[in-house]
């Protein structure tokens, strides 16, 4: 069918000087001679074997035939035209593919990512999640972003990014029909728990020095994300580490009980790739700036630290992902 194509310079000549009645005119839009266009038309004509123009005085007509011909024509073009608009607004727009874990995604970038995209339009954010540790070889990344140092390929450095804490938290209209005012009332809540964490509730009991029934109500999830819906829900007190709470605190979906009891976590690092896109440092320091952003506007409330002086975690906190 491509060997049935007529010559194409000549057939977008022939559509500019279609759409202006006029040789001349076609010339100038193309940025070439009469004669040229005038060529290319009379070479179409006979590659067709119809006359599309009636060539008057001062005047080009279309005949029935090129009138037909360039209906046709124009659409062809226009939609060659879109394609190719089309590639280069997707090539105008650079990629970088962030690497994190699933409640990472949910909890702290996806919340924040429509400012990434108001500033820098032309860049756009893959997310990409995954509870694997980093390795460039295994998985395609740009940057990467999980707890710890422990597990990393040789080909990928981490850096500190971010510090975090576990706390309490829970509904406020669950606190209004169970209280929680000390460590002991957790025994008349369900505890909410998710399996990629599964010794928070272990570690926290035991820093805390209480000790809960044996029959204590737990519920499980896959992720930290699911935790803190069940817990918005009010269906039993959560731990969560506090670069997860994304705005329930300050929206009043959560409340935390007893903030002064708060364990360190791992810090959060951040590694990129060795082949990274250029782009990949704007949204590095887009996430250091709100990092600390949010360092100098705490949603959680004041406390003397983590737990009480008896029961402190050591300085490297829980190393847990």
């Amino acid at each position: 069918m491509i060997a049935d194509l007529p010559p194409l310079n000549a057939v977008r000549a022939f559509a500019a000087a279609a759409r202006h009645q006029s040789f001349s005119r076609a010339a100038e839009e193309l940025h070439v001679s009469h004669s040229a266009v005038s060529r290319h038309i009379k070479l179409l004509e006979e590659h067709l074997g119809v006359l599309l123009f009636e060539r008057r005085t001062r005047q080009s007509v279309l005949t029935p035939a090129g009138q037909t011909f360039y209906e046709q024509v124009s659409m062809a073009l226009a939609q060659i035209a879109h394609a190719a608009t089309g590639l280069t607004r997707c090539a105008s727009r650079r990629k970088v593919t962030i690497n994190v874990r699933p409640s990472f995604a949910v909890r702290w970038l996806i919340p924040r990512l429509p400012n990434f995209m108001a500033l820098y339009p032309d860049i756009y954010p893959e997310v990409v999640t995954s509870t694997l540790p980093p390795d460039q070889s295994r998985e395609a990344f740009d940057v990467v972003v999980r707890r710890g140092q422990s597990g990393w390929s040789a080909n990928v450095q981490p850096h500190a990014l971010l510090e975090d804490d576990l706390v309490l938290v829970a509904a406020p209209s669950l606190l209004k029909i169970q209280p929680l005012d000390n460590p002991g009332d957790l025994a008349q809540h369900s505890l909410l728990a998710g399996k990629t964490r599964r010794s928070d509730w272990p570690d926290w009991v035991t820093r805390a020095g209480i000790a809960l029934p044996r029959t204590q109500p737990t519920l499980q999830f896959d992720h930290m994300h699911l935790v803190l819906q069940a817990a918005v829900d009010g269906l039993g007190v959560a731990l969560c580490p506090a670069s997860l709470l994304g705005s329930d605190l300050s929206t009043g979906r959560l409340t935390c009980p007893l903030p002064s009891l708060r364990l360190p976590l791992t810090r959060y690092y951040y590694g990129v790739s060795q082949g990274a896109a250029a782009e990949t440092q704007v949204f590095i320091d887009w996430m250091l700036s709100h990092i600390h952003r949010d360092a100098t506007t705490p949603s959680l409330p004041d406390a003397p630290g983590p737990l009480q002086p008896s029961c402190a975690m050591p300085a490297n906190g829980v190393h847990r992902q």
